[in-house]
């Protein structure tokens, strides 16, 4: 009876022990096809991103061809341009077809890639650059900032304390370049100024005192562009006409949105025609006319924002750059990843 019992323990203690060690077999395994199966996704999104850079890089050198035709063909700059149409999403394999005969075998091995992208014209915003002239405040364009923070509801104590923090971060030395990169804000000027680092890009106005929810306010409208600009009155929203242009109503400043879908302007003596005003300053009636002057107003652009985007399968990354035009030389200034789906312009 003793000895059944003892043979029955042994019997239980080794099938416990078989199946612990299938258990254990089963574990490692899953775990490693588990680890394979995860190095086999991470190599493909990898891949992906690295063919999605790329394919951003070419959109990109694509954009400045487009940007470069522009300027041979000369004129001013406006909406109906190729460069201000936008891309829908499409096919990458739509561009690489060389001919109609393309089978539907090969069209299955195309890349499953989609390209999306635009252009911006960064002349059609205020530049916050412009905020200071030779190390002082530019009440002009002081005024314009407070015409646009009014317009949007934003606070003004928080435009104010952007625009001393710029006068500390660029002095006299600094402002009056037209050329600088807006990062040689620590040389002369004020002691304070050395605490204060110039911003280089749109986004280092946080710095200056403007918050996270007013910066997405003024995106469609403000830029900080490295040098002195005039705003182009061809592509310049409606609130940007409104901020810029001293003197103007809403109802004016739709008028020469309204003016210019008919026909560009070619000059700023256009616009003014369109406003009843032949001078950028005087006019009949007791109402001051508005004031479009050559030194803050144009109707061309150097200034350009390329955005594109790339969907491969499940990866999406996106990219903007900012590119300066000089003649037929088209400079990168910065380029920027986008981690949220591109969005599109509004019609």
């Amino acid at each position: 009876m003793t000895r059944t019992i003892h043979r029955g323990r042994q019997r239980g203690a080794a099938l416990l022990m078989a199946m612990l060690t299938v258990a254990l077999v089963a574990t490692l395994a899953a775990a490693a096809l588990w680890r394979q199966w995860r190095g086999v996704e991470v190599e493909t999104a990898e891949r992906g991103r690295v063919q999605a850079r790329w394919i951003l890089a070419g959109a990109l050198d694509w954009g400045r061809l487009i940007l470069r035709q522009d300027a041979r063909s000369g004129g001013p700059d406006h909406l109906s341009e190729p460069w201000a149409i936008p891309l829908a999403e499409a096919r990458l394999s739509t561009f690489l077809s060389g001919n109609s005969d393309a089978s539907a075998a090969s069209e299955d091995d195309a890349m499953n890639a989609f390209l999306t992208g635009y252009m911006v014209d960064m002349q059609g915003r205020l530049n916050a650059y412009n905020l200071i002239e030779n190390g002082q405040i530019s009440e002009s364009q002081s005024l314009a900032f407070e015409r646009l923070f009014s317009l949007l509801a934003l606070p003004a104590s928080e435009l104010e304390r952007c625009v001393q923090q710029l006068r500390l971060s660029m002095p006299a030395s600094a402002g009056s370049q037209t050329g600088s990169s807006g990062s040689a804000g620590n040389t002369g000027g004020d002691s304070d100024s050395n605490t204060v680092i110039a911003p280089t890009r749109f986004a280092d106005l946080r710095r200056m005192g403007l918050s996270a929810t007013t910066l997405a306010r003024l995106a469609p409208y403000v830029t900080w562009l490295p040098s002195r600009t005039t705003v182009n009155l061809n592509t310049a929203p409606v609130e940007v006409l409104y901020a810029s242009i001293a003197n103007i109503d809403r109802a004016g400043a739709q008028k020469i949105a309204q003016a210019r879908q008919n026909t560009h302007f070619t000059s700023v003596d256009e616009v003014r025609k369109v406003l009843g005003s032949t001078s950028t300053s005087g006019g009949s009636g007791d109402a001051p006319a508005p004031e479009i002057s050559s030194q803050l107003h144009g109707v061309s652009s150097r200034y350009f924002q390329i955005n594109g985007q790339v969907r491969i399968d499940d990866t999406l990354v996106g990219e903007q750059s900012i590119v300066v035009r000089n003649g037929l030389q088209i400079r990168t200034l910065q380029r920027d990843s986008l981690f949220a789906p591109l969005p599109m312009p509004s019609s």
